[in-house]
């Protein structure tokens, strides 16, 4: 679950910043009301905003997922179906069971040829082949999905030194990197593929579970399986599961559940 704060009047954007900054997680999210006549358990829409520890970023899965969690569970809002105002658009998040369905853009990437991205590519995997590279212009993320020949290990070890990440590509073209691979979905529980996602342009190192790279993520491997629904396994060390299932409106679901660490009180 990311960091979140809700508010009940808009803060100053320096302020989002410093108390992102002071969590300094991969992000915070904060909520705020769209209708003063609404309250957080009466209110079927709100604002929210997703911030690193360095910048305001477009859109944010788990943060949105966590958003939605504590609306629900603690300020005990009685609509079947949220809906946030983002940077992305509309964003709408349904309760499911014990969990969470969250209604997001897809972002179909294209393919790119590797010896654009030579450099972050040896920064990132070494010597490991890479089966093919796309690029998601508007959100800026990079696909590099690494050969079938690796197993999966190959992608949980890789150690992925975030300064020389940042360094080896400083066109603007790029601020997320997403590695992934062909999964074993005929091994239990069957996941379709595997992924890792590193931002250190926008102040994340490593991002635990990255709903936002999984627009892309469904996209590209819906096309390449042939598959609408897909259970997908973000590799890393606090990794977590994703179901999608994408839609024929250009859009994605994608489900997941949350979990509560911490609540408190900050000052300001």
């Amino acid at each position: 679950m990311r960091n979140l704060k809700h508010y009940e009047e808009e803060l100053t954007d320096d302020l989002y910043q410093k108390i992102a900054a002071e969590m300094n997680l991969s992000e915070t999210a904060f909520i705020t009301r769209i209708n003063p006549s609404d309250s957080f358990t009466t209110g079927s829409r709100f604002r929210l905003r997703w911030f690193t520890p360095t910048t305001e970023v477009n859109l944010c899965g788990h943060a949105t997922l966590a958003s939605a969690a504590v609306l629900f569970q603690y300020k005990k809002n009685v609509n079947p179906v949220l809906v946030f105002e983002t940077r992305s658009g509309d964003l709408t998040v349904t309760q499911r069971g014990e969990g969470y369905v969250m209604d997001f853009p897809l972002n179909l990437p294209t393919q790119e040829n590797p010896s654009e991205f030579r450099d972050i590519i040896k920064a990132a995997v070494g010597n490991h082949p890479v089966e093919e590279v796309y690029l998601s212009s508007n959100t800026k993320k990079l696909l590099v999905r690494l050969d079938d020949s690796c197993d999966s290990s190959v992608l949980t070890s890789l150690k992925v030194d975030p300064i020389a990440l940042q360094r080896s590509e400083r066109s603007g073209r790029v601020t997320g990197l997403i590695l992934t691979m062909k999964g074993s979905p005929d091994c239990q529980p069957g996941y379709d593929f595997y992924s890792r996602y590193f931002a250190p342009w926008n102040g994340i190192p490593e991002d635990p579970v990255t709903g936002s790279a999984h627009t892309v993520l469904a996209a590209y491997w819906s096309e390449k399986l042939g598959k609408k629904k897909m259970l997908a396994y973000q590799c890393s060390s606090r990794g977590g599961e994703l179901e999608l299932e994408v839609r024929d409106d250009g859009r994605v679901n994608i489900a997941g559940q949350a979990v509560t660490v911490l609540q408190g009180t900050i000052t300001v």
